[in-house]
């Protein structure tokens, strides 16, 4: 058993000085206010947010704030798995489209919109809106791929109530696709005469809640549409905490200052469970954690070496001990909770032996040096990154760890400028199809490590044009064999997501995107 305290410490005299991004200040919808009177909750985040625009929200909070604010056109089911309650993605539920048929050749979708839908301005939901926020994804900067990929081609408005959308091509994500956030409906008319940049501090949704007040230093505020179409919501106002120390945000929860804290430290999950007053719910989720190569320079180019870096990772340690068993070893491309999923094909444990023969085959016995870019914000990076490091050296293989602030960081990763790196992935789509399409499709807009197998590919492209979700997994597991054998990243672990309530917070639901819809809670 390790140590922790020992390398814990060395790793932090190694990553002292290491830089963290912080948001700025700002408000939105301030004169809103809301009369319903009921029961309060507070959450205690991370992280202020950086936008109230659905179609460029990237980060929790921001994704939070919107899917809170803004309705979709249609969500997902909701299943118990293990006594805890989940998103059914395969299972497409009606929001404000009460129904809708796809074209036989499944390339056009009309959508019937709900009659008594409204905005929080009062103005009733329409076809005109739907169209409009359509159109505000496709010139979004960061929603634009998404509308890309849901293939896009035209959205009309046939009537006040009723919506045609026609794609490019068959395409068996597009209802998941349409149930994320950045796909919200806005308000056209409430957007006349406003700027580009109203979205950003300020919303005009149909959503159960409203933001009354948000500093991304501090705190946002929601407070109930008492007049929701379905109905008001159980809790009259939502208090998020932005609380960047997760200590801090553990101690506010045992003292019961908050009602539920997300991005609970592994290291405190079984204390807190000590509390009598509190319930800790820790799930798979689809965030996942690799150990990234440029296979475009060398050693990396080499697939035999990719395979010992495989071999050398210390998975059991990594899971226990830094993780303290609140995640899983990676065993494949996609999340074990994915549609299609199969370990088929994976080999890889923690085998020195194995890893040296495989560093001779490609003619390094004498191992190599490679510099490792250590993106800052999260303890177990640092914490894997000097076991991982520590392994290597033990078949010659020497890793110079460079920590880098996160912002560089991410920059580095988006012009693929780094040599190896440790960086995790949250599918919000619960589908191999996107998952891969995005990470391991040679022409994935994610695919930042130059990972390319025309098999993989053309698999993909198979799958795309699948109707038949049976035979679509199928070319998914394929792909999934052929990629563990090509070994473009070496696997480390899925995340659980956990989170941290009072015994009375009821109705709690685990999404893909890991934001918590605030409807279906009471106390």
């Amino acid at each position: 058993m390790l140590v922790k305290n020992k390398w814990k410490s060395s790793l932090a005299l190694l990553l002292a000085g290491a830089l963290a991004l912080t948001g700025c200040a700002s408000n939105a919808n301030s004169n809103q206010s809301n009369k319903n009177k009921g029961t309060s909750m507070t959450i205690a985040y991370s992280d202020g947010g950086q936008t109230l625009d659905p179609a460029e929200a990237g980060d929790l909070t921001s994704d939070t704030l919107t899917m809170n604010a803004y309705d979709q056109l249609v969500t997902y089911g909701v299943k118990t798995v293990d006594g805890n309650q989940k998103a059914n993605t395969e299972d497409i539920k009606p929001m404000l489209a009460k129904e809708w048929k796809a074209s036989p050749d499944g390339k056009t979708y009309t959508f019937t919109l709900q009659d008594n839908a409204k905005f929080h301005s009062g103005n009733p939901v329409n076809a005109e809106s739907v169209v409009y926020s359509m159109d505000h994804v496709k010139n979004s900067q960061n929603g634009s791929f998404m509308y890309k990929m849901a293939s896009i081609k035209k959205v009309t408005a046939k009537d006040e109530k009723t919506v045609v959308v026609e794609l490019e091509r068959p395409n068996h994500l597009f209802l998941q696709m349409v149930a994320m956030y950045t796909f919200s409906v806005i308000d056209s008319k409430e957007m006349k005469g406003k700027g580009k940049d109203y979205l950003k501090t300020n919303t005009a949704g149909s959503g159960p809640y409203k933001v009354e007040k948000w500093d991304p230093a501090s705190e946002a505020v929601l407070t109930a549409n008492a007049n929701y179409w379905q109905g008001a919501p159980k809790v009259s106002k939502v208090t998020m905490k932005f609380i960047k120390e997760p200590s801090n945000r553990v101690m506010l929860l045992n003292k019961g200052d908050v009602d539920l804290a997300i991005e609970i430290p592994p290291k405190d999950v079984d204390s807190i469970k000590q509390n009598a007053k509190l319930n800790v719910t820790s799930t798979p989720s689809n965030r996942i954690l690799y150990f990234a190569f440029d296979q475009k320079v060398k050693p990396f180019d080499n697939v035999k070496v990719r395979q010992a870096i495989n071999y050398a990772i210390p998975y059991d340690q990594l899971v226990h001990d830094v993780m303290y068993d609140q995640a899983k070893q990676l065993k494949s491309s996609i999340p074990s909770s994915m549609p299609g999923y199969t370990e088929e094909g994976f080999v890889y444990k923690h085998d020195l032996n194995k890893a040296k023969q495989l560093l001779k085959e490609a003619g390094l016995s004498n191992g190599f040096t490679f510099d490792f870019t250590l993106g800052s914000g999260f303890d177990d990076w640092k914490d894997d990154a000097v076991l991982i490091q520590a392994e290597l050296q033990k078949i010659g293989v020497k890793m110079n760890i460079k920590p880098m602030a996160r912002p560089e960081f991410l920059t580095g990763v988006d012009q693929r400028t780094l040599t190896s790196y440790i960086s995790k992935w949250t599918s919000f789509v619960n589908d191999p199809g996107y998952h891969l399409g995005l990470l391991l499709y040679s022409k994935g807009s994610s695919n930042a490590f130059g990972y390319n197998n025309p098999q993989v590919d053309k698999l993909w492209e198979q799958a795309e044009l699948e109707k038949d979700q049976q035979k679509r997994e199928g070319l998914y597991k394929q792909m999934q064999v052929l990629i563990n054998a090509d070994a473009p990243w070496a696997y480390l672990y899925e995340y659980n997501r956990v989170i941290g309530a009072k015994k009375e917070v009821k109705g709690y639901v685990t999404y893909p995107d890991e934001c918590i819809r605030f409807f279906p809670l009471s106390k």
